[in-house]
């Protein structure tokens, strides 16, 4: 090598010829050409030698180093590997692992740009047997940032690996690894934390840690031979020598945090497969490591999470029986209790107070009843090819005593089988269940997979509570032979939770195969160009059905939004329609006498082929024409303050492909319904729309004008809404740059409920294409209500609403109760995220926010800011909401469709509300029977008359009108 390396990457190895190829081109295929790799062998007996050599030979960037003798550990291997490196920074590798292909260049430019004594980057876990990848502890490496020594962020202490990194390699030989000590990268963490007077830290991710199945026999890495106690004994001392560090650099005041480093990590590497060991393994493990938690101050146990606290508290105290117990619920379904009980509004986990074992914040004792945890512990025998099961069922928190008249039933697939369990002195309840495994059923081509059984506890009022079964760790396996199955009963995972394995035999073992082809042959056959093929040549030669309409709402996820009250007032009116719904697979809230056809399949484009008329509220299935006589109704899904049409990310950029498909989308449209003249202002220029306009306001919105008692009790009684509680709707909307992250829920809920869980509580809508999940210890406060059928009914149940961008916002306004904003990533959003219309700091009919502090301080004197927005938010319904006048369904219906019969009495009911059936008003006829009227607007939104361009056939040209009798 004629000119000196960039990066030096030390790749460690011992007895890993298989793997120790992918290391090596992992460093070789990197982006920074100018490397050098330096396989350190730490005296190998197996093939790594000769692989090592071979790939000296296929590239001079490799370089080969081999100790005479086996060290036991990493520490003298990757010594060798800096003395050797010719490079002025150095990167580690293990060689079972890969670095990603930028990781060198990006660690070497941010080095060079922050001028830090390393870099250090987001490590991932990589299982190699699904492929999935995790990120450890990814809030750690969450933003770029130079950090001004480990005090000003003592958090890192969790960072304690040496392979994430890149160093100049005069640091490492000034600090070099303890060669007698299987964790030194601790030790050695240590170290550079109190030399470096600065590092930087990047958020992506440089080392791809491999993960593969344990195969018996195997030989397994350091880090994974937790189950030797000689691994605890040197975890702990390298925990002991990490604290002395600190304490001899004069970063005594540290070593508390090092501390909770050692409780949050190296301590749950033990305690979470606890559950599996045996009672001597647990009672010596817990011997080895009371003495270094006796060191620890108590105030540290404080901040870690609660069930670990409990561990230690009963490491401690000597209690292992009770320990084995505990560390069951870190994991796996995290159960609760055997017992608990509750003192001065504490929690605490067994039989007597101690603040060790105080678990209020898991708030497990105030759940709403769906959520309430109950304990299930089960012991399971089999003969032939029955499972006998007794359950022993554990109520901590008094759920069962306060809801008498329950009743209990084993769950399994779709059998119930019910149960009569038996009061203990102990106070848990005995039962048992006898299920015959040859009697289940799963159809003609059987089943492969796996289900956790669950005890349900049925309440008076029909409401299930559910949790699964633990069984005994060391219980083997039940298996029996069932026509075409082989079933396994057994524990699986760390918690030993009770599991049921199919596997198909016989003649249905080809089935999965046969399956697989059949699914691709579907594929093929079904191909989008296929489908879009044939749909085309559908249009050409099959006539439309004049009395068929294809509704859609959300792309298929719901019966919801403007077509539901569409389709409703058109039922109502008795409409001669045969009315069919576009569903996606999770279809939800459809009525039992709703047709339904699943979304792009073969039926649905049929039906989409023969309808004579389109009602959806997004957009069709982009690129599929719309039939020469169908009529297409746009009702859209919302108005407010983000940037839509071509102005919206998706589309902005001036790439043809995706504008033009957009453009022959919005042609389709035959008419749109407009909820206000601020929308047409913004809506139609962005869209490039230049048909009909039905401004009568949006229908989802006349229940909201009119009010629905019904959903505010169908909302409180399936949320569990406890009573005297003030509701707040927190429907935060995605952000385009971070969809499905959760990252849109910006408010501390954690700090909300700790300031309001005793006067609110919190509906949490997510955008659709958002995924959040809601934590246990906030489902007290928190009703997770992404599920929910129908926003109309959560905005009715709410006494206020918490958003931020949301098109919901306009919505809202209609009930004139209180809205605040939380816009903490306004100039972000604004700026480069979505962009926007308006600036919405100046018209909010309430705050706008940027901290949770801020908002609790606003709901605590709610009245009173609604008070002062009180002239804003009149403004801004007159901006927004001045056409809703509740109507909106019928008199859409009226113009797209044809106006309904009056009954006698000139009155008719919409949507359970009379009215008026004088249309003079709104909607004069012409000679020729076309419409004309105020509700119906050109582009500009003036008061003239626009036709409708209607087909000869058009229903709505029947005099009288075509549903009349």
């Amino acid at each position: 090598m004629i000119n000196p390396p960039d990066c030096s990457v030390v790749v460690i190895t011992y007895n890993d010829a298989a793997r120790l190829p992918r290391a090596v081109r992992s460093v070789l295929d990197q982006s920074l050409r100018n490397v050098e790799v330096i396989i350190s062998d730490d005296a190998s007996t197996d093939d790594t030698e000769r692989v090592a050599r071979e790939l000296q030979r296929e590239d001079p960037r490799v370089r080969y180093l081999r100790a005479d003798v086996n060290s036991g550990g990493c520490g003298r291997p990757r010594n060798s590997g800096v003395a050797a490196a010719r490079a002025p920074y150095v990167m580690f590798l293990d060689s079972d692992d890969r670095l990603t292909r930028h990781a060198c260049k990006s660690m070497v430019l941010e080095i060079e740009r922050t001028g830090a004594d390393f870099v250090t980057g987001q490590i991932s876990r990589l299982y190699e047997w699904s492929g999935r990848t995790q990120s450890y502890y990814p809030d750690l490496f969450a933003r770029r940032r130079t950090v001004e020594g480990i005090a000003q962020e003592p958090e890192l202490f969790l960072d304690s690996f040496s392979t994430n990194k890149l160093y100049p390699a005069e640091l490492l030989r000034r600090l070099p690894f303890r060669e007698d000590l299987y964790y030194e990268d601790h030790v050695f963490s240590a170290e550079l934390y109190c030399a470096a007077r600065r590092f930087a830290v990047v958020p992506w991710v440089v080392y791809l840690w491999h993960r593969a199945q344990e195969k018996d026999g195997a030989r397994l890495s350091i880090s994974l031979r937790v189950k030797e106690l000689d691994n605890v004994r040197h975890r702990i001392r390298a925990a002991r020598l990490s604290d002395d560090t600190l304490r001899a650099h004069g970063l005594a005041h540290l070593v508390p945090e090092r501390h909770r480093r050692f409780l949050r990590q190296d301590l749950r590497v033990y305690l979470n497969p606890l559950p599996s060991r045996d009672l001597a393994w647990a009672e010596e493990f817990a011997s080895l490591v009371r003495p270094y938690l006796a060191e620890i101050d108590p105030e540290v146990f404080t901040r870690i999470e609660p069930v670990a606290r409990v561990c230690c508290g009963l490491i401690l105290d000597g209690r292992t029986d009770e320990l084995l117990v505990a560390a069951r619920s870190l994991n796996g379904p995290q159960a609760a209790p055997r017992s608990a009980v509750r003192q001065g509004g504490r929690t605490y986990w067994g039989t007597v107070p101690d603040e060790r074992m105080d678990i209020t914040s898991l708030r497990m004792a105030e759940l709403p009843y769906t959520a309430s945890r109950l304990r299930h512990e089960a012991a399971f025998t089999g003969e032939g090819t029955r499972v006998t099961l007794t359950i022993r069922t554990y109520d901590p928190f008094g759920v069962l005593a306060a809801n008498p008249g329950w009743s209990a039933s084993l769950r399994m697939w779709d059998r119930q089988v019910p149960l009569a369990p038996r009061a203990q002195d102990d106070g848990s309840h005995l039962s048992e269940a006898t299920v015959d495994l040859a009697t289940f059923r799963h159809g003609p081509l059987g089943f492969g997979g796996h289900y956790d059984p669950q005890v349900g506890i049925v309440r008076a009022d029909g409401r299930v509570t559910t949790d699964r079964l633990l069984v005994d760790p060391a219980a083997g396996p039940f298996t029996a032979t069932v026509p075409g199955h082989r079933v396994t009963v057994r524990a699986e995972g760390h918690a030993a939770v009770l599991r049921v394995q199919w596997r198909r035999r016989g003649l249905l073992r080809p089935v999965p195969r046969l399956g697989r082809f059949a699914r691709r042959v579907i594929r093929r056959v079904g191909r989008p160009e296929v489908k879009l093929r044939v749909y085309k040549g559908l249009i050409r030669i099959v006539p439309p059905r004049r009395d068929l309409a294809l509704f859609e709402s959300d792309v298929g996820a719901g019966y919801t939004g403007n077509p539901r009250y569409v389709y409703e007032e058109l039922r109502r009116r008795r409409a001669p329609l045969d009315m069919v719904w576009s569903v996606a697979r999770n279809r939800r809230n459809f009525p039992a006498d709703a047709k339904v056809v699943r979304r792009m399949s073969w039926r649905h484009l049929w039906t989409m082929a023969r309808a004579g008329y389109w009602v959806d509220s997004h957009g069709m299935p982009l690129g599929y024409p719309k039939p020469p006589r169908t009529r297409y109704l746009q009702t859209w899904h919302g108005q407010g303050i983000k940037s839509v049409g071509f102005n919206s990310p998706d589309l902005r950029a001036d790439f043809p492909g995706p504008r033009e498909q957009w453009r022959a989308a919005v042609a389709r449209w035959d008419a749109l319904v407009s909820p206000s003249a601020e929308f047409e202002r913004v809506f139609l220029p962005s869209h490039g729309y230049e048909g009909p306009v039905l401004r009568y306001g949006s229908p989802r919105c006349d229940v909201l004008v009119h009010g629905d008692d019904g959903a505010v009790r169908r909302v409180r009684e399936r949320l569990e809404l406890p009573p005297g509680r003030r509701v707040l709707l927190y429907a935060p909307t995605y952000r385009d740059r971070a969809r499905s992250s959760g990252r849109s829920v910006r408010a501390d809920l954690t700090m909300m409920a700790e300031a309001l869980a005793d006067e609110w509580v919190v509906i949490l809508r997510p955008h659709p294409v958002e995924r959040y999940r809601v934590p246990q210890d906030l489902r007290h406060f928190v009703r997770p209500a992404g599920s929910y059928p129908e926003v109309n009914d959560l905005m009715l149940a709410s006494d206020a609403l918490l958003t931020d961008y949301s098109s919901l916002m306009c919505d809202y306004a209609i009930t004139g109760r209180p809205m605040l904003f939380l816009i903490d990533d306004w100039d972000e959003y604004r700026r480069v995220e979505r962009g926007v219309y308006h600036d919405l700091p100046s018209i909010a009919p309430g705050p706008c926010l940027t901290t949770t502090e801020e908002l609790i301080g606003a709901l605590r004197d709610l009245d009173g800011v609604a008070a002062s927005f009180a002239a804003r938010y009149i403004a801004f319904r007159r901006t927004w909401c001045a056409d809703e006048k509740g109507h909106a369904s019928a008199k859409v219906v009226d113009a797209f469709f044809g106006p309904a019969p009056a009954p006698a009495g000139g009155r008719a009911r919409i949507n359970g509300h009379a009215r008026d059936d004088d249309r003079t008003r709104d909607d004069d006829r012409t000679r020729d029977g076309s419409r004309t009227g105020d509700g119906v607007r050109g582009r500009d939104g003036a008061r003239r008359t626009v036709r409708l361009p209607l087909p000869a056939w058009s229903p709505i040209r029947l005099t009288p009108p075509w549903w009349s009798r």
